[in-house]
Formats: C-alpha cells, structure tokens, sequence
C-alpha cells in the first residue's frame, strides 16, 4: 500500500522514531509539550463560546440584545465577537521583546496571567458594555502572544537536530517528525478547547435558569482554569535550553537539555544536539547580523526578496480569512437559524459536531494528506471544497429565504454543506498558511515575519468576524455565501499562479524561486529532483568561514551547507 512503502511519510515518521533513544520519550518530555500545548487552548476556547454564549437568553437580557433594532443588535455581537480577535492581532507583536528579554516560561506565564484578567474583567462586567468590550481586547492580547509561544515552546523543547524527510534515513539525533506530531498537539488543544467551550454553553443553556446572569458569566469563568492550569504546570518545566544558550548560560543549558531528554550528559545524543544547538545559534546570529527589530521588519518590505515571501504569506492568511471559514465558525448559531435550525439546543450540538468535524479534518490534513497529495494540491483542492460548499448555501438560502419551496433532502444537504466545508478547510487554507510561514522565512526574518504574519492574520480575522453580522443581514443572507464562493475562486487562481510547492525543497532552491518574476512561479511550482537533493548535515565546527561567505543555513533545525543570506537580498528600487 502506498502510504506504507518506504517513500511515505508514515514510513519516514517509524523509521525516525525508532531511531530515537527510548528515555527520550520521556515524563518530562510530555509535560513540557502538554504546557505550551495549552496555549493553543483560549484561540479555540474563545471560538467556539463567545458566538453562543450571546445567543443565551440571560446574556441578551443583560446587555439589552433584545431592543428591537436588528442592526444596533447585530452591531453589539459583532463587537463581542471580534474585539478579542483585534486585541490578538497586537499580541504577537507585543510578545517579541518579552519572548527574547524574560525568557519562554516568564513570557507564557506573562500572557496567561494577561489572558485571565481578560477572562476576569468579562465576568465582572454586570451589564456594562464597553467593560466587557475592554475585557475582550485585553483577553485578545493573551490569546495573540500564546498562539506564536505555544507552537515556539514546542519546537525549541523537543527538538535540535532533525531528521532528513526526503531520503527516510534517521539523522544522528531527534527526528523532525516527532516534533510534527507533537507540534499537532497545539492544534489538537486549539480544536479542543473548541469543543469544550460549545458544550460548556450547552451545558449551562440547559441546566442555569434564563433569568440568573450566572447562566452567561459561567462560561467565562470556567475558562479561567486554562491560564490556572497552564501557570502551575509552567512551573515543572524548566527554561529552553535555546534561551539559556543565547544568554551565555551554556552550562544551565545543558542541564536543561539533559533533563528534557532523560540522558547524561556524556551520551552521544545529548552531546550531538547540545553542538547543534551552539551552531544554531551562531548562524542565527551571523543571518541577523546585528540588526534590530524595526530594520529587519523593514527588510520584510524592502529586500525584493524577502517581500515575495511576507507578501506570499500575508496573503495566504488574508485568503484563509475570505474564504469564509472562521465566520462560520464563530456565528455558526446564527447561520442555522438561517437554514432552518430553529432549536436552540440542536444549534448547539451542531455546533458542536462541526468543531469535532473540524479537529477530524486537521489530523487527516496533518498526518496524511498535506503530506501525501503536497501543500499546493492540497490547497487547490481544499478551497474547491469550501467554495464548493459555498455556492449550494447560496443557491439553497436564496430559494429558502425568498419563499420557494425546499424538500427536506435539500434542508439536510444544507447541514451537510457547513460539515463537508470543515473537510476543505481542514486540508488547506487552515494549515497551509502556518507551514508556509515556518518554511519559507529565512533565518533573518524568521522571528519577525512570523509574528508579522501572526498579526496580519488577526487583524483580517476581526475584520471579517467584525463585519459579518452586518454582511448577513445586508446581503440577505445568502449574498454573503456568494461572496465567500468568490474568494475561494480568488483563492484557487492565486493559489495555481502564485503559490509554490514547498515541501522538501532545499534553502537555495527556495531562494532562486522567489528570485524569478511572478507569472514563472507556475512553470516551477513543484521542486525538481535537484531541488529535492537531500541537504548535508554538517559537524558541529565553529563558524570559522563566515567571513567567506560559508555561512551556516536552516531550513527547519537542520544545518545546511549554503551561500550566506547576504548574495539573496536584493533591495526593491
């Protein structure tokens, strides 16, 4: 079977593992990766309650929702809604110098203890609007910061030195693979907290009387046992052995490794990643050449370069925003009522089922198909599904609304639209745009660009969260389908023209690929067989031939023997 021959992936990901000392997998090694996992747990808790916590009858009493204005009320939802979503599009960038001055675990700890006071003021709020509004942007902040810190943490804590995905033979120290699958640990708490947070409302909505304002405030506060829970268990992990590194504390750095990893710190596995880590850091140092925050943000921008990659990856998130999925998600209430679903309770629990579709589709996307079938594919066929899904809502709910006459088999395929939309989302623009961030950043701008782009995708998020009420209620509903049906064709076209296969390229060939002109792209989006050449790992040798321009690359954590960064950056006239 193919997806078991030596060429697959799920071959590549047992050979990787076997290659790896069994006290690796260790105690340590699950509780460090299960804190910062947590982080993925408010981005998804949020989701999927705050759209259903304003659909509750208390919580609409409490803040007036019932007033009879149908567009001041769509209004006020919108703004719940998105306001955490602007305050998120901050957070990344807010996490940057508080990442790098206090270190992983006092900036997680930071933005979980900012997280809560979020949460607090939410709970507190009684009926006064512009104090839950406050709540939400501060609550944003937290989530912002913990969705670049989570998927950080977890890179840096399980993994130095890789192994070598395009010829399946395990490298000398910890596999990449096995941070692939534990990286998905994040997304699994993120989809998580998703579910959790709907049947949380679900359970309230039917067991709290409507009149009692503890029937909205519960919600809320049962979230504050994820910045309680992720504060205490930061405190059984110890400080990236990286960060250690880079403050000159190598001694404590070892230290740290050798407990993450359950070995001395004579084992062969041990010493190998420690060298990686030093070579790491160097070349990182020499990329970066001194150069601040704000003149490498500029170079996002200005080094021709590096433009086409931030502008490659911006617009990938700003395409995931307009195809529709996230309003979905976060007014997915709203929707059924649209299509029918007039019981509150069953609003909830399909809800509730397309989060769980949801995290379905994202294991599939991460364990098989983004891997098997390729990102590009992937995206194509995945922003065919959603629009797809979304030119039936729109032909259905124009008939539906407008009077005509439905069959209870076009009612049902309806529903099964917004879960078979989970299934295009899942496989393409949800995971694509964070693995194009990961690999097409180089090592300069990586830091920088991946919080720019972190940035770029909240704030698109909270436009669209913030506008669609009002794009439903302009749009009669169905409009706003044909709309989203318009991006995903936007999407498709960007997508076949402009967006390259990435995976398992080499660092020079990614580099020649943003150096042609645009309309080439297509004629070299899938790599070559010498651009797939597997890159060479290199000893663990000091950086003595920098100054000629022998510079060490990374293209994930593995070394690789390259041109230095300086001969690509060509800056825009």
């Amino acid at each position: 079977m193919a997806w078991f021959s030596e060429r697959s992936v799920l071959h590549r990901y047992a050979v990787a593992i076997r290659a790896t000392p069994r006290q690796v997998f260790s105690l340590q090694l699950l509780l460090t990766v299960t804190t910062f996992a947590i982080a993925g747990c408010p981005k998804g808790w949020d989701e999927g309650s705050a759209a259903s916590i304003t659909q509750l009858t208390s919580f609409r009493n409490s803040f007036h929702l019932n007033s009879g204005n149908a567009v001041q009320d769509s209004n006020t939802i919108s703004n719940l809604v998105s306001l955490v979503n602007l305050g998120a599009g901050i957070g990344p960038l807010l996490s940057l110098p508080f990442n790098d001055i206090l270190g992983r675990i006092w900036s997680y700890r930071l933005w979980m203890l900012v997280y809560g006071i979020g949460i607090i003021l939410e709970v507190f709020a009684g009926s006064n609007l512009n104090t839950i509004y406050a709540g939400r942007i501060i609550a944003g902040f937290g989530i912002g910061a913990l969705t670049v810190i989570g998927p950080m943490g977890i890179a840096e804590y399980v993994v130095c030195l890789t192994f070598d995905l395009s010829s399946a033979q395990p490298s000398r120290c910890a596999p990449r693979s096995l941070r692939g699958l534990l990286g998905l640990s994040f997304n699994v708490c993120m989809i998580g907290g998703q579910v959790i947070g709907i049947f949380v409302v679900y359970g309230v909505q039917q067991s709290i009387p409507a009149s009692r304002s503890i029937q909205w405030q519960l919600p809320f506060i049962v979230q504050l046992a994820i910045p309680v829970l992720g504060f205490a268990l930061s405190f059984l992990v110890p400080e990236s052995p990286r960060f250690l590194l880079g403050k000159g504390k190598e001694a404590s750095a070892v230290q740290v490794l050798c407990r993450l990893r359950n070995l001395p710190e004579d084992a062969p596995y041990v010493l190998e990643e420690c060298a990686a880590m030093k070579e790491a850091h160097s070349a990182e140092e020499i990329a970066k050449g001194g150069s601040g925050f704000l003149g490498l943000l500029k170079e996002c921008f200005t080094v021709r370069n590096y433009f086409r990659r931030t502008r490659t990856v911006i617009i990938a998130y700003v395409l995931a925003q307009f195809s529709g999925a996230n309003s979905i998600t976060n007014y997915l209430p709203t929707i059924l009522t649209l299509l029918g679903v007039t019981n509150t309770n069953q609003r909830l629990l399909y809800t509730a089922g397309y989060s769980i579709a949801k995290l379905g589709c994202l294991f599939i996307a991460s364990l098989f198909f983004v891997d098997l079938v390729g990102r590009r594919k992937s995206l194509l066929v995945g922003v065919t599904v959603q629009g797809l899904c979304h030119v039936y809502l729109a032909v259905y709910l124009h008939r539906y609304l407008g009077g005509g006459s439905v069959t209870r088999g076009s009612s049902d395929m309806a529903i099964a639209a917004i879960f078979i939309h989970a299934f295009g989302w899942g496989i393409g623009l949800l995971p694509l745009p964070y693995l194009f961030g990961a690999e097409l950043f180089p090592t300069r701008i990586r830091s920088v660009g991946g919080a720019l782009s972190a940035s770029f995708h909240w704030l698109f998020y909270f436009a669209i969260t913030k506008a669609t009420p009002a794009m439903l209620t302009a749009m009669n509903g169905w409009g706003l389908f044909a709309f989203f049906a318009a991006w995903c064709a936007i999407a498709w076209v960007y997508g076949f023209i402009m967006i390259p296969e990435t995976a398992g390229r080499s660092l020079e060939s990614i580099n020649a690929l943003f150096d042609i002109k645009w309309y080439e792209i297509r004629k070299n989006a899938y790599p070559t067989d010498e651009d797939l050449m597997a890159p060479v790992v290199t000893q663990a040798t000091p950086l003595s031939n920098a100054e000629n321009g022998d510079a060490r690359h990374f293209a994930g954590d593995l070394v690789l023997e390259g041109k230095s960064e300086s001969e690509h950056r060509e800056y825009s006239p």
